[in-house]
């Protein structure tokens, strides 16, 4: 009797076991060092555009609005940033923009009188920038300077206090001062920053805008 007539058979069946393993392990054909560089959409990624993660870049963190604002009419200080409060004036609220844009600037003696965009502002200075930001003012003032501005007292939305030495401007129940004096968290830097309103205010003169 022939051989091959019973090994055929066999070599038949074989092959056919063959198919049956390779159809329950996916039946791709794609070995699994060629399915660990594909994520489920199909594109092939490789282990060094992900850093070996597989799960892609980390979304970014949502960035901070040109032009913040919070409900009501008290502005608020969010991770340094000032949020004007959306039912003030708009000079309110140009002039709390402004300060976020200098918000990080360094103190620099006489910077801000010299131009507006400047390396660094000391107090007047970064109190000019806002006030001029607003509408307010059409020349960088010093500390002397602010004491005959506006009218006496204090504003509804702005007031300056000032005196010979140093001057702050407070905001819609902000303040916006180079000085960290009763500033419970200051914030890193030397020059103008937001910060809670002072208790205190003895040895400033208070002035403010006119219908502000």
């Amino acid at each position: 009797m022939s051989v091959t007539r019973y090994l055929l058979p066999g070599l038949a069946l074989l092959a056919l076991a063959s198919a049956s393993t390779a159809s329950a392990a996916g039946g791709t054909g794609v070995t699994s060092s060629q399915t660990s560089g594909q994520q489920s959409t199909g594109a092939t990624v490789t282990t060094a555009a992900t850093g070996g993660a597989g799960v892609g870049a980390p979304r970014e963190a949502p960035s901070t609005p040109v032009h913040p604002t919070v409900p009501g009419d008290t502005a608020r200080i969010i991770r340094g940033v000032a949020y004007a409060p959306a039912d003030a004036p708009q000079a309110v609220k140009q002039a709390i923009w402004a300060g976020n844009e200098i918000r990080t600037k360094p103190y620099i003696y006489g910077g801000g009188h010299g131009t507006w965009k400047d390396a660094g502002y000391d107090c007047s200075g970064s109190v000019s920038y806002v006030l001029h930001a607003a509408g307010l003012l059409k020349t960088s003032m010093d500390s002397s300077d602010f004491e005959s501005w506006g009218r006496g007292g204090l504003g509804q939305w702005i007031t300056v206090y000032t005196n010979p030495a140093h001057a702050f401007v407070e905001i819609a129940g902000i303040r916006f001062d180079t000085s960290a004096e009763d500033d419970p968290s200051p914030p890193p830097g030397t020059g103008p920053r937001w910060r809670p309103v002072m208790d205190r205010t003895a040895g400033f003169r208070a002035r403010h805008p006119n219908a502000l």
